[in-house]
């Protein structure tokens, strides 16, 4: 259940985002997503990509952001959502990327554009123990302004042999940049041994 008390008014967000509309959001997410639960189990990486499409979607409906209106942007570069009204060329704060991790603190992106960015963290439960009727739940949600010189360029391990990954690039000292993001966290939810797990241990 997505309570009042688990969000921080105090953390700034770019204009034209409010915290009601993020809630909103979390309650998409976590309905819509239940029904892919298969996916993550196959494909863990395309279920993110899930999750942060869905973000973006949300946002669009309930936000004063609006989807890009140039998908093949969207899709290969920056900005999965726009402020709203907004014409010409695009700057930093008017641009909000939607991303998803299931780690306490990393953010990736295949480009290292300025800009805000909303990351939403999520955990999956197949039994439903944290909550009943959510196999997917959304813990944490950080919504952070990024420059540039924020990022760290990370060399693809692909190679000729096969494996690997392509390149990316990481945000310096996450958990440092994100110290005082967290928009929204469950407060029965902990990060031990770097991975999110019931307070009470189950």
């Amino acid at each position: 259940m997505v309570k009042s008390d688990d969000f921080d008014t105090t953390v700034p967000l770019p204009a034209g985002l409010e915290i009601s509309a993020v809630r909103r959001a979390i309650d998409y997410i976590e309905k819509e997503l239940g029904e892919f639960i298969e996916l993550y189990f196959e494909q863990a990486n395309v279920f993110s990509a899930l999750v942060g499409m869905f973000g973006t979607k949300a946002l669009s409906q309930y936000s004063q952001f609006e989807k890009n209106k140039h998908p093949d942007i969207a899709a290969q570069r920056f900005p999965d959502l726009c402020r709203r009204g907004r014409v010409g060329k695009l700057k930093p704060n008017d641009c909000l990327e939607s991303k998803a991790s299931k780690r306490p603190f990393a953010i990736q992106s295949h480009f290292d554009h300025a800009g805000w960015y909303i990351v939403w963290r999520y955990l999956v439960d197949p039994l439903q123990q944290i909550e009943a009727g959510k196999p997917v739940i959304i813990w944490r949600v950080d919504v952070v302004f990024l420059r540039k010189e924020d990022w760290k360029y990370e060399g693809s391990t692909a190679g000729a042999a096969g494996g690997g990954r392509t390149h990316t690039f990481g945000v310096r000292e996450p958990a440092k940049k994100l110290k005082g993001t967290a928009v929204y966290k469950r407060k029965d939810i902990v990060v031990r041994g770097s991975k999110p797990i019931p307070l009470n241990g189950q």
